[in-house]
């Protein structure tokens, strides 16, 4: 199976040839909080190799509260998040499931970050759950 995705006005989109995400996690640190407009986001994690986007992409970096810096990848023209990447795993791309085409069927397994969520937050008490950053996935097979 692979998974496309496309940005709110088509400039941006991808491809990804995986079977299926290494893992997909709900974020409620305060930085996806501030891209997600206040709630968290919810991305698939696939290995870079896996990944071809077309379409020119914008960036914006930052330091995580990991101390890694973190990479957000966004549509330049309608503001589309696309993906992120952190420096400790460039192994991996974490795409943004809104981006992804309709249809994908997927949905978080963890909630990561909760000790930042806001209060009125929605947790989901079946999502395995993480005060801060979970462990890495195992990296993908060679």
């Amino acid at each position: 199976m692979s998974f496309t995705g496309k940005c709110a006005c088509g400039a941006v989109s991808a491809t990804i040839s995986a079977d299926a995400p290494v893992a997909v996690r709900q974020c409620w640190c305060r930085q996806c909080q501030q891209v997600a407009g206040g709630a968290a986001t919810s991305n698939a994690i696939f290995p870079t190799d896996a990944v071809a986007i077309t379409g020119d992409l914008a960036t914006h970096d930052y330091i995580a509260a990991s101390g890694n810096t973190l990479t957000h990848s966004y549509c330049p023209a309608c503001g589309t998040p696309v993906m992120a990447q952190t420096s400790a795993r460039p192994h991996f791309r974490t795409m943004r499931l809104g981006f992804l085409d309709t249809g994908h069927g997927l949905a978080p397994d963890a909630a990561i970050w909760i000790s930042e969520a806001p209060p009125w937050a929605m947790i989901d008490p079946s999502l395995q759950q993480f005060e801060a950053q979970p462990p890495a996935p195992p990296p993908p097979p060679a």
